[in-house]
């Protein structure tokens, strides 16, 4: 498919959770990101140190024995004796770095994996405890990206990029005092070009760092909509939309591939430039050194060491410049990471927060105003009162405002303005885990984990006993199915429960949600894609099921709210009528209405 075909495509499809985050490379940020080290500074750190250390000394050694006391001393003097004794102590030493690189590498790998590990978990734990608003800014796909992409990404950067940077350094420090002290003059003479090196490098550090940044923008975009697909794989077949969907793909894709393929090229520019860089710094040795040589300033042996030195001298400035790549690509991937342990929850916990030990469940709203995005008004100034064991019910079109009360009432938002109260506390004030320790919400949309079935229900009370959870089922129906499954409690519903009718998924969110035994039951028309029959028999579990709790009903099939205590009807984000079904029946208002449109479509049918 054409390139313009691609970008006529991904027009049609806008990822707008990721945005380009410029800012300046700063060690700040990276010494937050080391700082994920401390907890092995004790061990595995100074371990890893000690061997560098030890590799770099035999490093920086071994040429001295060459040049200055093999050729001058030992070969010009003709001393067999003193060759041996060379020979036997730099293979030793060659024998000693063999064995501490074997050891630093084990140890960095450790460390390493260790960092990756304690981040990722950081990260997933925050993001656990953010509030519902970040998930409703953000693509599951870009979430995912940051945790497992953007992370693993650091690996390198952690496992190698650290202790060689170390080493690098040590390496190049012990290299120019000892060339300064063998010859200031041929030392001078080669360092001339580095500043031309330092200018072209500099040059280069932005582009590269922006380059790194957009490839991990563009792999959140693929992410993305690789996770979209896959969900929505059924309503893309059914619409015959794969030709479009896999036109999307091709372009967001070479997207992908282009960005990479451009940060590639611009890191691949260094190597060539440090390699130009020794070649003329050698040319510069020879040049000068033998000048030097032929005056008498410097030895033979001293020209050889100098050429050992030159060679390791360019070695570690290359790897510095991977390094400084690896920092990055890990600066470009750190700044998404830390975007999301930056965020706060606008669902907060109290300095000292209320524990609800024994809830009653009366619920309490006074003159409450919220807003998703601070534009549109979702409530507008809403009072009620729920008493403790009543079922309510809320009614009203759709964007009403019914399950808005029913996040608020679970505080996953907090209300703009006005209080939410339950038993008298001000939900702001009480423990957000005690709070909903105490509530539990039946969804239209319900989600079922990969696992058993029995796994799923036992999700509402971890600690429950087996008797318990068969129990929960049978109080809902969901046993009558469940016993016809080859496995029966140990049938895998494979992932989201693809195995499961829509019906018999809903079905185990009952069983779940009891088992939880709530003082708050919460069910956002839950009974919306069950059948008559089963509706039925889920009724009349209900009747002793919900018997001391608080019940909230938020339903458009009006029979299922008949028995309520109390009925809210909403329009437009304010309750415009309230009582039992009987008094609102009488007042042939809103309510008569709906009830009434719903009889006749039944009719009809």
């Amino acid at each position: 498919m054409s390139k313009k075909r691609n970008s006529q495509v991904l027009k049609r499809f806008h990822y707008s959770t990721d945005q380009v985050i410029d800012k300046p490379f700063n060690w700040k940020q990276m010494s937050r990101l080391f700082g994920y080290m401390l907890p092995y500074k004790k061990n595995l750190v100074p371990l890893s140190i000690a061997m560098v250390l030890i590799t770099t000394a035999v490093r920086l050694v071994i040429p001295i024995l060459i040049g200055i006391y093999t050729l001058d001393r030992a070969v010009k003097n003709k001393d067999a004796t003193m060759l041996l004794w060379l020979v036997a102590l730099i293979a030793g030493l060659y024998l000693a770095s063999y064995i501490a690189n074997i050891f630093r590498i084990r140890w960095m790998n450790q460390l390493g994996q260790n960092v990756i590990y304690d981040l990722r978990k950081h990260l997933f734990t925050h993001v656990q405890n953010l509030s519902h608003r970040f998930f409703d800014q953000r693509s599951a796909g870009s979430i995912l990206v940051r945790i497992m992409n953007d992370i693993n990404s650091l690996q390198e950067l952690f496992t190698n990029g650290v202790i060689n940077l170390l080493m690098d350094i040590v390496l190049l420090v012990g290299i120019f005092f000892i060339l300064f002290s063998l010859s200031p003059q041929l030392t001078l003479a080669i360092m001339v070009i580095l500043p031309i090196m330092f200018l072209i490098s500099t040059k280069l550090r932005k582009n590269i760092r922006r380059s790194w940044q957009d490839v991990r923008m563009k792999q959140s975009k693929l992410n993305s909509h690789l996770n979209e697909s896959i969900q929505g794989i059924r309503v893309t077949q059914s619409f015959t939309q794969e030709k479009e969907n896999m036109a999307f793909f091709d372009g967001v894709n070479d997207e992908t591939f282009q960005s990479w393929k451009s940060a590639s090229q611009k890191n691949a520019m260094f190597r060539p430039m440090v390699e130009l860089t020794n070649a003329l710094g050698t040319a510069v040795l020879i040049w000068y050194g033998a000048s030097l040589i032929q005056n008498g300033t410097i030895t033979i042996g001293v020209f050889v060491s100098f050429a050992f030195y030159l060679g390791m001298f360019w070695e570690p400035i290359s790897r510095l410049g991977q390094v400084y790549n690896q920092l990055l690509m890990g600066m470009a991937s750190s700044e998404r990471i830390f975007e999301f342990l930056d965020e706060k929850p606008i669902v907060s916990e109290a300095d000292y927060p209320v524990e609800l030990e024994d809830m009653r469940g009366e619920i309490k709203f006074e003159k409450v105003v919220f807003s998703y995005d601070d534009k549109r008004t979702a409530l507008k100034g809403i009072s009620l009162e729920m008493k403790a064991g009543q079922t309510v019910a809320l009614v009203g079109h759709t964007g009403s405002g019914k399950t808005t009360i029913a996040n608020l009432i679970s505080r996953f938002y907090d209300a703009t303005s006005g209080r939410v109260l339950i038993d008298g506390h001000d939900l702001k004030e009480v423990s957000i885990g005690s709070l909903r320790k105490h509530i539990s919400s039946v969804l239209q949309d319900t989600f079922i984990f990969s696992g058993t079935i029995y796994d799923n229900i036992l999700f509402g009370r971890p600690d429950a006993t087996e008797e318990e959870v068969r129990a929960a089922a049978e109080a809902v129906g969901a046993s009558e199915f469940i016993q016809k499954l080859p496995n029966g409690y140990k049938t895998e519903v494979e992932e989201r429960g693809n195995i499961l009718s829509v019906g018999e998924r809903q079905l185990l969110s009952f069983a779940r949600a009891l088992l939880a035994n709530p003082r708050i039951l919460i069910m956002d028309e839950a009974t919306a894609s069950i059948d008559t029959e089963t509706e039925m028999k889920i009724q009349k579990a209900l009747k002793t099921l919900l018997k001391g709790r608080t019940a909230i009903i938020i339903a458009h099939r009006l029979s299922t709210i008949r028995e309520a205590d109390n009925i809210f009807v909403l329009e437009n984000g304010m309750i415009i009528e309230r009582g039992n079904h009987a008094q609102l029946m009488e007042l042939e208002g809103e309510y008569h209405d709906l009830v009434k449109a719903q009889f006749n479509m039944l009719d009809a049918v």
